[in-house]
Parts: C-alpha cells; sequence; structure tokens
C-alpha cells in the first residue's frame, strides 16, 4: 500500500498551490463581499491547462486522474470556496456527464470548449419539486419531428450564466405509469431559454447559482445525452463522481480554518500565554487536524477507486459524508478559538462556516449520504 503521491501528482500540488495563495486567496475576502465571479482566475486557470484536468488530451483535457482533481479542487477551495465549488462543478457535473454518456460527436463538439475554457460546465438537475427526490422532476420534454421540445425549470444551478451547452434531465415519456427521464443537451443561448441569477446566499457569494426558464425550448434528437430513459441513472453515477469534488472542496475547507486557527493561537496572548499553550486549545487542534487527515485519506481512496475502475459509490457518499461535516465542525472549532474576532469578517473564518454550510446540503444532504450508504453496506 503507497500512499506517496505521484511525480505527476505531487507536481500539480506544488504549481496549484502556489497558484492558489498568490492568484485566489488575495481577492477573496472582496469576492464574498461584492459577488464578483473570479472570472480572471479561470482565465488563468484555462492557460495553465487545467479546465478539463482530468478528461482526455483528444479533447483538449489534461489525461489526469481523479486524485489530481481532487488535490486541485481542495486546494482551490482552501483559498476560496467559491471558486473551488465553480471548479469541481464545471469537471465533475458540466464536464463528466459529456465525457461518460456522450457520442464522439457531442463530445468533441460539447466536452472540448468546457476542457479550453471557452464554456463553463453546468449540469440541470435539481428543481423545486425535485432536490433530495430527483424522481420528481417535473420538466418535459415533448417530440416534434426530429426536435424535443422542452418546458420546465430547474433551480440551484451552478455555473449556468458562464456555460453555453448543458445537460439537464427532462421526461420525455411515461412507461407503465413510470417517468421516462432523460438527459439532454441544451445550448444555453436557445430561445426559450433564460438564465436568473439573482440568489441571496449564505455563503459561496462569489459563485455563480441560477435558476432556469425553458419556455418551449426546441433542440434536436442528436443532443439527447446517453441513453433514451436512462438519465436518472446516468446522473446518479455522475453524483457519486460529484461527491468526490465535494469532500475535496470540504477538506481544503477544513485545513483553511484549521491553519488560521493554529496561526492565531500561537500569536493570540491570555493570561501571560499563548493561546497554543494551553490544552483545551491544543486539544481543540489536534482534533481538527485528525479529522482532515481522515477526511483527505477517504477523498484520495475514493478517487482512487474510480480510477481503478472499481465501484466507489459507497466510498464517494463516505467521502462526502465525512468531510462536509468535519469542515463545519473545524469552522466552528476555528471561531471558537478566535473568540469574538473570529465573528468578524476581517478574519476570515466566519466564511468558513458560511460556505461549509452548502457542502453539507449540495449533491445530496448528509441525510441522503448516510441513506446511499446503509443500502450499499446492505441494510433494508
Amino acid at each position: 500500500m503507497n500512499f506517496d503521491l505521484t511525480e505527476e501528482q505531487q507536481m500539480i500540488k506544488k504549481m496549484i498551490r502556489a497558484f492558489a495563495v498568490e492568484e485566489v486567496a488575495p481577492g477573496a475576502i472582496d469576492r464574498d463581499r461584492t459577488k464578483v465571479f473570479p472570472v480572471e482566475v479561470f482565465k488563468k486557470l484555462s492557460e495553465m491547462g487545467l479546465m478539463g484536468l482530468p478528461f482526455s488530451e483528444k479533447y483538449s483535457g489534461g489525461g489526469a486522474d481523479t486524485t489530481s482533481f481532487a488535490i486541485v479542487t481542495e486546494e482551490l477551495s482552501r483559498a476560496c470556496a467559491s471558486t473551488g465549488i465553480t471548479y469541481s462543478a464545471h469537471i465533475s457535473l458540466g464536464g463528466a456527464p459529456i465525457h461518460l454518456f456522450g457520442t464522439e460527436e457531442q463530445k468533441e463538439k460539447y466536452l472540448t470548449p468546457i476542457c479550453t475554457g471557452e464554456s463553463f460546465g453546468a449540469f440541470g438537475l435539481t428543481e423545486s419539486n425535485a432536490g433530495s427526490d430527483a424522481g420528481g422532476t417535473q420538466t418535459t420534454a415533448v417530440e416534434d419531428g426530429d426536435d424535443f421540445i422542452i418546458n420546465g425549470s430547474k433551480v440551484f444551478i451552478t455555473n449556468a450564466s458562464y456555460a453555453k451547452n448543458l445537460a439537464l434531465t427532462a421526461i420525455t415519456g411515461v412507461n407503465n405509469g413510470e417517468k421516462e427521464i432523460s438527459a439532454i443537451i441544451v445550448p444555453t443561448d436557445a430561445e426559450g431559454f433564460t438564465i436568473i441569477d439573482n440568489y441571496e446566499k449564505m455563503g459561496l457569494n462569489a459563485s455563480n447559482t441560477t435558476e432556469l426558464i425553458l419556455d418551449n425550448v426546441r433542440v434536436p434528437k442528436e443532443n439527447l445525452l446517453g441513453v433514451r430513459g436512462n438519465g436518472f441513472k446516468q446522473f446518479l453515477v455522475t453524483l457519486d463522481g460529484g461527491r468526490i469534488g465535494i469532500g475535496a472542496m470540504a477538506v481544503g475547507i477544513a485545513q483553511a480554518a484549521y491553519d488560521r486557527a493554529l496561526q492565531y493561537s500561537k500569536e493570540r496572548k491570555q493570561f501571560g500565554k499563548s493561546l497554543s499553550q494551553f490544552q483545551i486549545t491544543q486539544f481543540k487542534l489536534a482534533d481538527m487536524a485528525l479529522k482532515i487527515e481522515l477526511a483527505r485519506n477517504m477523498v484520495y481512496k475514493a478517487a482512487w477507486l474510480k480510477d481503478q475502475g472499481r465501484p466507489f459509490s459507497k466510498e464517494a457518499a463516505m467521502c462526502k459524508l465525512y468531510a462536509s461535516e468535519i469542515a463545519m465542525e473545524n469552522a466552528s472549532e476555528a471561531i471558537q478559538i478566535h473568540g469574538g474576532y473570529g465573528y468578524m469578517k476581517e478574519y476570515e473564518v466566519e466564511r468558513y462556516m458560511r460556505d461549509a454550510k452548502l457542502l453539507e446540503i449540495g449533491e445530496g444532504t448528509s441525510e441522503v449520504q448516510r441513506m446511499v450508504i446503509a443500502r450499499l453496506i446492505g441494510c433494508g
């Protein structure tokens, strides 16, 4: 058993950490306040060849593995979680479904611009009545000659304002009383397609979160992604990979919170000693470090299994569940160690808590992860 990163992974980690420190972190506080999307950051990531990191070089990707994707996501999130979630969704929700289920023509047409950074990746799944119960999808795609006519809406969709095309789920028929849900690639500039970006969020303020309205949007049948009626299965596979991204994000936030708390505890004096000299603070920091180590190993294991072509659904759910919950715990402890200053925005730790909370909700809530794990270990 070898826990060493490969030379390529070490190189990527060194490169992205330097980039995150120099280019991403300095503007994180301002972006959180102004809610400005980090366009310039992603232009530079495109120039570095990281926007298609785990996809084939045939489509202008980097040909790297899932662990490398997790490393980049963690380091970006450590500096700015809004940047981290944008990157993670771009790869795991935007690019992955086309990579996994698209035809050769679809990959060349839709995956290549995602890999080059010309378009951001996005995925239209969640609806107002279809969150954890994604089977509650109400968006429809009705056949009309050689086209589908799509009507419906999607909510909480990441990156859509910056995507030229996105895959979304819709009901393409009903078989024996069961909805036939399919995935269809839709151009965001199609007539009748409206993107609304006006959510007031608790955190991740510099990320793009939108509502999609589809009013008689016409797309050719050739835009069907994968097998008709397999949309439900396809998005479950997609979410498995996405949970590795969420886990990596959570590790990045947890690490950032720990770093800030450790630094502050050494600088802050109380009763003639630094906070780090008090055993109660030492125990808090030890627990934070322990949780980060466990969460990161879980993320790497899930990523490794995925790259080996082995089942990884259970491990993806576990890493997402555990990492997201310890990110919240570490953020809370970091605030506590900072005392009153932790409640002030200039010290940043309160942002970690606001950003981390979404990770216990998005791509399957903590409760759903426990349901998934229970099913996969043979319960019920």
